[in-house]
C-alpha cells in the first residue's frame, strides 16, 4: 500500500476527511475509491458515498476479499445512518464472517455493532443482546470500543437498566477522549442526555411531575399498581396485563387510576372510553349499557390485579396487593407519539424504514407522516421512493418510553 493510501487512511481514522480528500481525491484505483467513499459518508454525502464504495467493491479483485468486505461495512453503515433498514444484513453477515476468517477482528467488530444498532432502531432488543455477548472491547482501538459501549448503553437504555447504561456511558466517554473524534465525543454527549431529561409523567391523586429514566425504573421496581400509558399496560410488582390492543379498556383503566382513590362517573367513563364514537351527545342509556359491557370486560382481564367496583356514581379501581395507584404517562401527549420518537433522533427517514421499524404497514405510517407534515411538526425532502422525512428533537424530553421494546415486568 502506497504512502498516499495509508495518510488518507490515517485520516479517515481520526475524524478528517478533508485530510482524506487532499491525498485520493483525483484517484480511482480501488483503495482510493474506498477511501473517498468512507470520506464523502463522514462529510455527509451520502449517495456519493454509497456509489463510491460500490464502485470499490467492483474494482477490487476476486483474491482481495478483505478489501470487499470492508467495503459492503462501510456501505452498511452508511444505510444504517441512512435509516435504510432494509438493506441485506445478510450482506453483513457474510462480509463479518469473511473478516474473521481472514483475522480482521476489529472490522468484524464493527460489522457486529452495526448490525447490532440496525436490531435496537427495531425494536429487537434480545436478539441485540445475543449479537452482542461475548464480544470482548478491551482489544478494540478506542473509536470502536466507544461504539461497543454505546450500543451496550443502547440496550440498557431500552431494558430500563439505568445504572448499567450510565457505566457503559462514562466508558465511552473515557474511549471517546482517547480516540480524540469529536463526532464521537458529541455522540456520548447526546445518549447521556438521554438519561438526564424527563422520559415520563407520573399522575398520582390529581397531582403530576415529571420522571427521568432512573425515576421511572425506579417506579416500575416498586410495589405500586400502575396504568402504564406509555406502552397500554396494566402491571403491579408481580404481573402485567397488556391492552395494547383494546384501546377503549385501556382509556377506562387510565381514567380510573387517575381518580384513585376516587371514583369516577359514569357519564365521565363514557366521554373518555367512546368520546370519538359519540360525539357531543350526551350519554343516554344504550351508552351506559355499552359501558358495563366495557367495564366487564375489563374486571375480568384485570382480575389478578384489582378490582372494578361500582359505586352510586360509577366505578373504583381497588388494587389487590398494591397500596398506591399511579399512571405513568408520556411527556407530551401526541397522537403519533411512535413516529414522532423514531424522528426525534434527528436522523432522515423513510416510510418503509419507519413501517419496519414500527412493525406496522407503509401506508398506516405514510398517514401518520402526513398528518404530522400538515400540522407542522416535521418536513420531508426528496421525491419518490428517495423521500426522507424529519424533525427536530423535542427540546426537553427523551422518547425512549415511546420507541416499541418491552419494558421490563419484574
Amino acid at each position: 500500500m502506497d504512502s498516499l493510501i495509508t495518510a488518507a487512511a490515517r485520516a479517515l481514522a481520526v475524524g478528517d476527511p478533508l485530510g482524506a480528500l487532499k491525498r485520493v481525491a483525483l484517484r480511482d484505483d480501488a483503495p482510493a475509491l474506498a477511501l473517498r467513499g468512507i470520506a464523502m459518508a463522514q462529510l455527509g454525502d451520502l449517495a456519493r458515498a454509497k456509489a463510491l464504495l460500490r464502485d470499490a467493491a467492483r474494482a477490487f479483485g476476486p483474491r482481495e476479499a478483505i478489501a470487499r468486505a470492508r467495503c459492503v461495512v462501510a456501505e452498511a453503515e452508511i444505510a444504517l445512518v441512512s435509516r435504510d433498514l432494509g438493506w441485506p444484513a445478510k450482506a453483513l453477515d457474510a462480509a463479518r464472517a469473511t473478516l474473521e476468517e481472514h483475522g480482521d477482528r476489529a472490522n468484524a467488530a464493527h460489522a457486529r455493532h452495526l448490525a447490532v444498532r440496525r436490531l435496537l432502531l427495531i425494536g429487537r432488543i434480545d436478539e441485540a443482546e445475543r449479537a452482542l455477548a461475548g464480544l470482548d472491547p478491551s482489544p478494540l482501538p478506542p473509536a470502536l470500543r466507544t461504539a461497543h459501549e454505546l450500543v451496550v448503553a443502547g440496550i440498557a437504555i431500552r431494558r430500563l437498566r439505568t445504572e448499567t447504561a450510565r457505566a457503559a456511558l462514562a466508558r465511552a466517554g473515557q474511549a471517546a477522549r482517547h480516540a480524540r473524534i469529536p463526532a464521537l465525543t458529541a455522540e456520548v454527549e447526546s445518549a447521556l442526555l438521554v438519561l438526564r431529561t424527563p422520559a415520563a409523567r407520573l399522575l398520582a391523586q390529581g397531582e403530576e411531575r415529571l420522571l427521568r429514566l432512573d425515576e421511572v425504573e425506579e417506579l416500575l421496581a416498586s410495589n405500586a399498581f400502575i396504568v402504564d400509558a406509555c406502552r397500554h399496560v396494566v402491571r403491579d410488582e408481580s404481573q402485567a396485563v397488556s391492552l395494547a390492543t383494546r384501546p377503549v379498556l385501556f382509556a377506562l383503566a387510565r381514567a380510573l387510576g387517575e381518580a384513585w382513590p376516587g371514583d369516577v362517573s359514569r357519564d365521565a367513563l363514557v366521554a373518555r372510553a367512546f368520546g370519538a364514537a359519540f360525539g357531543d351527545r350526551p350519554a343516554d342509556e344504550s351508552h351506559r349499557a355499552r359501558l358495563r359491557v366495557e367495564v366487564g370486560r375489563l374486571r375480568k382481564m384485570l382480575r389478578p390485579l384489582a378490582d372494578v367496583n361500582a359505586t352510586k356514581r360509577g366505578f373504583a379501581l381497588a388494587p389487590r396487593r398494591a397500596h398506591e395507584v399511579v399512571v405513568l404517562a408520556r411527556p407530551v401527549e401526541e397522537e403519533h407519539a411512535a413516529v414522532l420518537a423514531f424522528l426525534a433522533d434527528g436522523e432522515s427517514w423513510s416510510s418503509s424504514a419507519l413501517a419496519l421499524a414500527l412493525g406496522t404497514s407503509q401506508r398506516t405510517v405514510q398517514r401518520a407522516l402526513e398528518s404530522l407534515a400538515a400540522a407542522g411538526k416535521m418536513q420531508s425532502v426528496g421525491r419518490g421512493r428517495a423521500r426522507r422525512w424529519m424533525t427536530p428533537s423535542a427540546a426537553g424530553f427523551t422518547t425512549t418510553l415511546l420507541l416499541p421494546a418491552p419494558l421490563p415486568i419484574d
